[in-house]
Order: structure tokens, then sequence, then C-alpha cells
């Protein structure tokens, strides 16, 4: 099985984070299907729900590090809805690691690459979300 994740990629970081990996030739699973926000505050838990409504088995959420996002404060607010929407999950019978939130710099190119690897392992493990 070969999972389907979204990933809401912040512009200024996780989106150039995937760019660098991708530049840099860091080789990672092709398993996800980008979405570039300009913060990661800005994703809605509706974007997330309606990505499971639509066959994703995963998504991810990538933004930048505490304190260094370019709109001061939008990484804690992404923290907060995510976390929510994790709980929701959990009400409507969705494994909750499905959602995964993770911070990841311009520079950190292999760490994108990292984390896609590992969320793909993550979700080939527990099999798709509609059999």
């Amino acid at each position: 099985m070969t999972p389907n994740i979204v990933a809401f990629l912040c512009n200024w970081c996780g989106y150039a984070g995937a760019d660098l990996a991708g530049v840099s030739r860091f080789q990672y699973p092709p398993t996800i299907k980008i979405i570039r926000v300009m913060c990661s505050g800005r994703v809605d838990p509706v974007f997330i729900l309606r990505a499971f409504e639509n066959g994703a088995d995963g998504v991810l959420v990538c933004g930048c590090h505490i304190n260094d996002c370019h709109y001061i404060s939008g990484n804690l607010q992404a923290e907060k809805r995510v976390e929510k929407t994790k709980q929701l999950l959990k009400a409507i019978g969705i494994n909750p690691d499905r959602l995964r939130l993770e911070w990841v710099s311009a520079a950190e190119g292999a760490k994108f690459a990292t984390v896609v690897k590992e969320f793909t392992e993550f979700l080939e493990k527990i099999g798709p979300l509609i059999t």
C-alpha cells in the first residue's frame, strides 16, 4: 500500500525546506501532494477534514519553528488547531496520529525528507484509512 498524504506547507519554511530537499536531491517517497499556504496558522481544520474525506491516508502540516514565524504567532495558532483537530479525529474514529505537525525551516531539506519518509512508513504500517 502506498499512502496518500496531503501536506500543507508554510510558504516561508516548510515549502522552502521541501524545495531545498528537491534541489539537494534528498530522497523521499513520492507519497505527498503539497498544498502551499502562506502560514501554517492559516490551515483550517476544515481543510484537514476535507483532505481525509477526499481520500488522504494522512495529513502533514509543516510550519516555521516556534519563535521564527514570519507572521509572529501563526505557528502557535497552527499548533492549537492541529491539537483540536486531533481530538476531533479521535472522536469520529480516525487515528489522530494520521495528522502530523512538524516544524521545518527553510534550511532543513534533509529533515523534510526524513519527516516524509517516517510518516510514509508509519502510514504503511497502520494501513489505509479507507479499505
